[in-house]
């Protein structure tokens, strides 16, 4: 049983199977490990689990979705944008991925220790603190395609309702973009394939 914290009185640090413990309060950027990463988010359900299909629709390969879209509508993003959106939702291998209706009534205390444990994760792989408005912009346009894609090929959205949560996917047809939830393992070998690969282009 971990000793609790000055602070809280909790413990307020999570163990890795990395063997790394890192701190929700303060997170440090040399307890961060792709792996760990990898392995969290693999294994956290994207719609609260309400997907269609034998295995959960993993953050993971949302996050590689994203990175896909991103990388595609973005014809001069640098490797360094690219894993900036694949990391977008990085976070989450911690927290888990709440629903944007819970996320808002949590209010800043989430988006307080989602900030700290984003820095963190930046910071780890060598990426800015905070990213520019105009990448934040471009990742995020990506991010409501893919979940207009997923909410109506997985989570049962009809297109209007799905256009009115997360606009309509201009610039990216539906061609080529066909989600299928995988097993968690080999949903954490891709997205640790793709992490690899622009890790390659960033030392080119």
């Amino acid at each position: 049983m971990a000793a609790p914290t000055a602070k809280t009185g909790m413990r307020a640090w999570q163990r890795m199977l990395s063997g790394r413990r890192l701190d929700l309060l303060d997170p440090s950027p040399l307890d961060v490990e792709i792996i760990d990463i990898a392995h969290g988010l693999a294994r956290v359900a994207r719609w609260n689990g309400q997907t269609r299909g034998d295995h959960a629709y993993s953050v993971a390969q949302h996050s590689l979705l994203v990175e896909k879209i991103f990388s595609q509508l973005s014809g001069d993003a640098t490797p360094d944008h690219a894993l900036a959106a694949l990391l977008h939702d990085a976070p989450e291998y911690v927290i888990g991925d709440m629903i944007s209706p819970f996320k808002a009534t949590l209010g800043d205390d989430y988006k307080s220790v989602e900030k700290r444990l984003q820095t963190a994760i930046h910071l780890r792989f060598s990426l800015p603190p905070d990213l520019s408005q105009k990448l934040k912009k471009a990742i995020k346009r990506a991010d409501q395609i893919a979940a207009f894609y997923e909410a109506t090929q997985l989570a049962g959205f009809e297109v209007p309702e799905a256009a009115k949560f997360f606009g309509r996917p201009r610039g990216m047809p539906p061609e080529g973009i066909a989600i299928a939830p995988q097993p968690p393992r080999l949903a954490q070998e891709a997205f640790l394939a793709r992490f690899a690969e622009i890790e390659l282009g960033r030392q080119g």
